[in-house]
């Protein structure tokens, strides 16, 4: 299935629930956090976003899971408008990077695909994109283990 493509509504709907118990489990300060910076779920970036960031949306090696649109907190002055964050969360992103819908064994014994570890990228990519609303770089995303 190529990324621009998206989901079946059936699909969509499979993982908006994934997504919905883990939202419903992150701590409380994680939740407030949100609310400076909304999350918006979308099948995978615009064409326009893509081309914007140099991600090829039909190269299966290049795969956004989510981003954070606006001036981390740490950046911000009295003149920088409040309200103008997001959190953009990529489906099929996420589902990529967590190796699709079925579980499976790659050639090192190590598991990937299925439910549980759908729930895993989710949770790992809002920890991820909340860190940069935060003003953390890749470097220190990766340290934490959200890289």
């Amino acid at each position: 299935m190529s990324a621009m493509q998206g989901m079946s509504h059936k699909e969509r709907e499979r993982f908006d629930r994934l997504f919905q118990e883990v939202f419903e489990v992150l701590p409380p300060t994680v939740h407030t956090m949100l609310e400076e910076a909304p999350i918006i779920l979308e099948d995978h970036p615009s064409p326009e976003l893509a081309a914007e960031l140099g991600i090829d949306l039909e190269n299966p090696d290049d795969i956004l899971s989510g981003l954070h649109t606006g001036v981390p907190l740490t950046e911000r002055s009295v003149s920088h408008a409040e309200g103008l964050e997001t959190i953009h969360l990529f489906r099929m992103g996420i589902l990529d990077m967590a190796g699709g819908w079925e579980t499976w064994e790659d050639e090192n014994g190590q598991e990937w695909g299925g439910s549980d570890r759908i729930r895993e990228e989710i949770r790992i990519t809002i920890l991820h994109e909340v860190g940069h609303h935060f003003g953390l770089d890749e470097e220190d995303l990766e340290r934490l283990g959200y890289g």
